[in-house]
């Protein structure tokens, strides 16, 4: 099928430039404006210079709408990410990306440490008790203390497995909660 000249309608552009127009008009080519929520933005909010959009970065805190349950499904991905997110080939031992920054000698395993201390903060922030919390850190700790311990270390890292420790944990404490959301 080839398109015919009389197909497409020109507009002189700047200078000898020409640039194609479409037959259908400037609000059908648009379609309905949608936010992240699926809702429909109204026109009109758009004519009038984005008005209502306003946003306040000392309040900002793009986790502050989620369930108890959510944080806690989020803490876990976080925990399976760090800890056993990859196979090694050809074998059945499962490592992270904990294990891998671990390979630098030093600085990987304070970011990693770092890290692993995050999901301890998400934890108390979870209501989490202070002996709950104890043992975390404790779990942290003793893989970040025996990771510094060049390849021994590593392999410990690989096979402690922390944060998965750390999100069970989290998770049997919660369970025995009432539930609140």
């Amino acid at each position: 099928m080839t398109m015919h000249d009389r197909d497409i309608h020109f507009r002189p552009g700047a200078g000898s430039q020409r640039t194609s127009r479409a037959s259908f008009t400037h609000a059908e080519a648009r379609g309905p404006i949608i936010d992240q929520e699926g809702r429909e933005i109204r026109p009109e909010s758009l004519r009038d210079g984005f008005r209502e959009f306003r946003f306040d970065f000392s309040t900002a805190n793009p986790f502050g709408h989620l369930s108890r349950e959510q944080r806690l499904k989020r803490l876990e991905a976080i925990a399976k990410l760090l800890d056993v997110a990859f196979i090694l080939p050809g074998t059945k031992i499962r490592y992270g990306i904990d294990g891998i920054i671990g390979l630098i000698p030093v600085v990987g395993d304070l970011i990693a440490s770092a890290l692993s201390l995050w999901l301890v903060r998400e934890a108390r922030a979870l209501g989490a008790p202070w002996h709950i919390t104890a043992r975390m850190l404790s779990n942290v700790a003793i893989q970040g203390v025996v990771g510094t311990i060049p390849l021994a270390g590593d392999a410990f890292d690989v096979l402690f497995r922390a944060n998965m420790r750390n999100a069970r944990l989290l998770r049997r404490w919660l369970e025995r909660q009432p539930h609140q959301d």
